[in-house]
């Protein structure tokens, strides 16, 4: 309820992507009064299939048609993935005198769950990584849509619209992305409702078996939830924590937006996309909120969907390379 209320406040506000920053921050607040926050996991498997259906929905035909240029901005993508690791890591290590590995995977710039796991496993300091990954969440998904904002002003190659897919067939994407995902999680793949939702409905729409977007209700709900299911995470970090590593993470969190920036620029030069659609595709924070986010900002979904699918696979085979580094 709190989620839901912050969320319709900054959306009445005007805020960009008012829905996921307003509940953020809202369950943030309700948790540094000392309250125990949390979601359960199927809604928030549920909410995060919904992203994928939705972002799914703006995959058709005429993706092949731009197969060339999105090949030159996911080439660069990847080595944006490098670049941040690396540059992360340097900072983490040599400033800070982190571990090598616990660096690396606080530098890992988007699934959290897979990094935060990793590190459980024995590889570098679990609670570190933790924090570090919470706050380049938190930072990122208060901060980015008002900068993407203000970089381009409101999305003018919208795609979503259009009418709304029907009830039972919206009902049924994201009850089979849930299952799916479930599916995915048990096998250890990150973000894996987010995942089978854009595989499940893009499949549908690009055959043509589906047609039309999902309705604005799901989408606010999703994104209020998500906020909630981010924030939520914040209640496990303890004051020690935060004193110990906070300067760490303002650290790695603006080595991380500053390479976002010139390697977006970079893409944009050479496939002449909108700079704030390709940021938004390049910037470093978890998938389900940056996917989140550029689906509220209005930005070409499928080609977000493109890049951040391709973000999880690269970051699945970059970090353990990185790690043995």
């Amino acid at each position: 309820m709190i989620a839901f209320a912050g969320a319709a406040l900054a959306a009445l506000a005007g805020i960009p992507a008012g829905a996921l920053i307003g509940s953020t921050v809202a369950v943030v607040a309700l948790a540094a009064t000392g309250q125990r926050v949390g979601l359960p996991t199927r809604l928030r498997d549920i909410a995060f299939a919904s992203i994928g259906v939705s972002l799914g929905s703006g995959i058709d035909e005429r993706i092949f048609d731009q197969v060339e240029v999105w090949a030159v901005s996911l080439a660069i993508l990847v080595a944006s993935l490098v670049a941040t690791i690396a540059l992360g890591r340097l900072v983490l290590t040599r400033a800070f005198g982190l571990d090598t590995q616990t660096a690396t995977l606080a530098s890992s710039p988007g699934t959290m769950s897979n990094a935060i796991a990793i590190a459980a496993e024995g590889h570098g300091d679990a609670t570190a990584v933790m924090f570090l990954q919470l706050m380049r969440l938190l930072i990122l998904v208060v901060s980015v849509p008002p900068l993407a904002y203000v970089l381009e002003g409101s999305a003018s190659e919208v795609t979503v619209a259009g009418d709304a897919m029907p009830v039972p067939v919206l009902v049924g994407l994201v009850a089979l992305s849930t299952g799916l995902g479930l599916r995915g999680a048990r096998a250890g793949l990150p973000a894996a409702a987010l995942l089978a939702g854009m595989l499940a409905s893009a499949s549908a729409h690009a055959t043509g078996l589906v047609h039309g977007s999902s309705p604005s209700w799901l989408l606010f709900a999703a994104f209020a939830i998500t906020g909630a299911v981010l924030s939520s995470r914040l209640s496990r970090v303890t004051a020690a924590q935060v004193k110990h590593n906070l300067l760490a993470g303002a650290s790695v969190v603006a080595t991380a937006l500053i390479l976002s920036l010139v390697f977006a620029w970079i893409a944009q030069s050479a496939t002449g996309l909108p700079f704030a659609r390709v940021w938004i595709a390049y910037a470093p924070g978890g998938v389900e909120a940056m996917a989140a986010i550029g689906l509220s900002l209005g930005y070409d979904p499928a080609y977000v969907a493109v890049h951040h699918f391709a973000r999880i696979l690269a970051l699945v085979v970059i970090v353990p390379i990185a790690l043995r580094l």
